[in-house]
């Protein structure tokens, strides 16, 4: 009899929680790359972010004019919700050339407050800035200037754009970056304030023979952190060559190294998706734990060379190698 009423309690309690079921993650990739799952509405984005806010729904931030916000609840259909700064960002003005473009945003929700870091440039510049924005809601026109985080000039060896927050399992806060040049490095973070901790900088990863590696996003995935990055040509439509790459490393701050064991200084990366059929170019990945899976968020182009959300689910194989099905 008690087993009955606890029965019938659980399930009492699980009608009211409307989450997703929890899926048993795969080990198996599948035999070719899926397709991105169903989203509906307003889904042109480019370099997307998310965060899955306090309430369950969530919150995407993308590149576009004073960056472009959209909200789901269900992670299916999108609607946009405005922008972070309508009164524009004139702090930013002489990275951008005067453009109200702002890229590579980076959003999480910690501490009680959405911490925001994006890039301020123009194409193929080094004179570039990454900055920080606050927010105890997310709402467009909600968030608060706190500064800049780093910059670079045409005599820099790399380039201070795509940032990505992580925190390390002993609470320390590290931001990655970079785009072409000598690659991706990392740099340590006050949680404080979100700002710069002292001077250090630790290079991650760098190609060789091309220079074509940026958008790094660090998730750490049970004793590994995982460098996700972006390989080859953004930004040019449906010839868009964009695919992406992991490699891992016990430590946030590497060595970190790919499948084969070649280092992501020396120009390892695993393939994890790239182009095939009506999706081109792959590509600024972010990675989310949400209740039913680990979730990879990036953007594609369409045929007709329209960036489009892409998502997808995270498997692990048995090696502990990541894949999207």
């Amino acid at each position: 009899m008690w087993k009955r009423a606890l029965v019938a309690l659980l399930l009492g309690a699980a009608a009211v929680r409307p989450e997703p079921v929890p899926l048993a993650t795969p080990t198996t990739p599948p035999a070719a790359y899926p397709n991105p799952g169903r989203v509906t509405g307003d889904i042109g984005v480019h370099d997307p972010s998310v965060v899955k806010r306090p309430d369950g729904s969530y919150l995407l931030v993308h590149t576009g004019d004073n960056l472009t916000i959209k909200t789901s609840t269900d992670r299916t259909a999108w609607r946009n919700a405005g922008v972070v700064f309508p009164g524009g960002a004139p702090w930013t003005t002489s990275y951008t050339g005067g453009s109200a473009s702002l890229w590579a945003p980076d959003i999480s929700y910690r501490n009680g407050r959405y911490y925001l870091y994006y890039s301020a440039s123009t194409f193929g510049s080094r004179n570039s800035a990454i900055f920080l924005a606050t927010s105890t809601t997310g709402a467009s026109g909600s968030w608060a200037n706190q500064g800049m985080i780093i910059s670079t000039t045409s005599s820099s060896n790399y380039n201070a754009i795509d940032p990505n927050l992580v925190v390390d399992a002993q609470g320390r806060w590290w931001l990655s970056f970079g785009s072409f040049w000598t690659g991706i490095k990392l740099i340590q973070l006050d949680p404080a304030t979100g700002k710069r901790l002292g001077t250090s900088i630790t290079g991650l990863a760098q190609r060789t023979g091309t220079t074509a590696i940026e958008a790094p996003f660090i998730f750490r995935h049970g004793s590994y952190y995982y460098l996700w990055v972006s390989f080859d040509a953004c930004c040019q439509g449906a010839s868009s060559t964009y695919r992406i790459m992991v490699g891992r490393s016990t430590s946030v701050t590497g060595p970190y190294v790919d499948r084969n064991g070649v280092a992501m200084t020396s120009g390892g990366g695993t393939q994890v998706l790239a182009g095939h059929g009506s999706v081109h170019g792959p590509g600024h990945q972010a990675v989310v734990p949400d209740s039913d899976a680990e979730v990879l968020y990036y953007h594609y182009y369409a045929d007709n060379g329209a960036p489009l959300l892409g998502i997808n689910l995270l498997g692990y194989d048995s090696a502990g190698w990541p894949f999207v099905y």
